[in-house]
């Protein structure tokens, strides 16, 4: 006999990059549970941490946890739009400004007198027609997303100083504004249901819906498909352009929304509210799993990345950590999730 090893053969070895695929695979699947675990632990961090600090323990309060919920509600909505772009290989920081252009357009129709009904539909409509501009401007100029945005960034915010006279639009609340929408978001006891300011119950909606479009709609593999290899995707007959502006129009219905629950929080437009907003949006995504390479994003992972970004806010506050801490900890955990990405997307191109 000889004593020559005999190598197993590709197929056989357990490093093979299909093995890989797969066991990437089924930790992406798991992914969502991940990220609440994480979530929890934070939580619980943050509720040992203020005990220990002050003796008290409102953090972990029934009432804490629907307000952070009822505070991330208008960046999860944007959010949720901005997971569609990024799973396309996209990316939109005009968001915050065409947020606040919605929210500015949303309360100069009431205070004119106009009414809800004319108020809401034309506040969605300017958020789909800035996500439309911002889809043709990539699609027919063959720029990347990063400048275009950039300038319609500056675009929308001078649009709404021009609408609100570079001032705060304020209707009366008591007359102009509706009750149902000046409640949407409070946590008051006699405005919940089951608990819930509507706001959050529609945010859940929303994102069931979402989840739905992209597991089951034919447009969705087109966004997948997108943002995984444009090239490829031109080959197979996907209509580049078209899908980019369809995308980019249909999250700024997202973005009309966020302008919605803005006003709604703040009982007022102001066409610099947004600024700076985007970062937020962007980081809920990021920090859900959502790849910035394009390819990969979940409606429960950046539900949990909303809300985390609040929960951070609000417990640094608790502990009586300043604001700068509370930004240098958001910039660690955004770094660290992109690391996470490109060190995983690494991983599968050398497999």
């Amino acid at each position: 006999m000889s004593s020559k090893e005999t190598k197993p053969s590709p197929s056989e070895s357990t490093t093979e990059p299909g093995a890989l695929r797969r066991f990437f695979r089924r930790i992406d699947f798991s992914k969502g549970l991940a990220q609440f675990g994480v979530l929890v632990l934070i939580m619980l961090f943050f509720s040992v941490a203020e005990w220990l600090v002050t003796g008290r323990t409102s953090f972990s309060t029934s009432f804490n946890i629907i307000m952070m919920a009822s505070q991330a509600s208008t960046i999860a909505i944007a959010a949720l739009g901005m997971t569609i772009i990024i799973i396309a290989g996209g990316i939109d920081l005009s968001v915050g400004t065409a947020i606040a252009l919605c929210g500015t357009v949303c309360a100069w129709f009431l205070r004119e007198d106009y009414g809800a009904a004319v108020a809401i539909p034309l506040t969605l409509l300017t958020g789909v027609v800035c996500g439309a501009v911002n889809g043709m401007l990539i699609s027919f100029l063959r720029v990347v997303p990063f400048i275009i945005t950039l300038g319609t960034m500056s675009l929308f915010l001078g649009i709404g100083k021009l609408l609100s006279g570079s001032t705060t639009v304020r209707p009366d609340e008591s007359s102009q504004v509706p009750h149902w929408l000046s409640n949407f978001a409070t946590t008051s006891a006699d405005t919940t249901i089951l608990g819930l300011p509507p706001g959050v119950w529609t945010l859940l909606a929303i994102a069931v819906l979402t989840y739905l479009f992209l597991r089951y709609s034919v447009f969705s593999r087109y966004i997948f498909a997108l943002g995984s290899n444009e090239s490829t995707a031109r080959l197979c007959g996907i209509n580049i352009p078209l899908t980019k502006i369809a995308l980019y129009a249909l999250a700024g219905f997202f973005v009309g929304l966020a302008g919605m629950y803005q006003f709604s929080e703040l009982s007022e437009g102001s066409p610099t509210d947004g600024v700076g907003l985007e970062l937020k949006v962007i980081a809920a995504v990021v920090i859900g799993g959502g790849s910035l390479n394009g390819g990969r994003g979940t409606v429960q992972g950046t539900l949990i990345g909303s809300y985390l970004i609040f929960v951070i806010d609000n417990g640094c506050t608790k502990i009586g950590l300043p604001n700068h801490l509370t930004d240098i900890t958001l910039g660690v955990i955004i770094i660290t999730a992109v690391a996470i990405d490109q060190w995983r997307q690494r991983r599968l191109e050398r497999s």
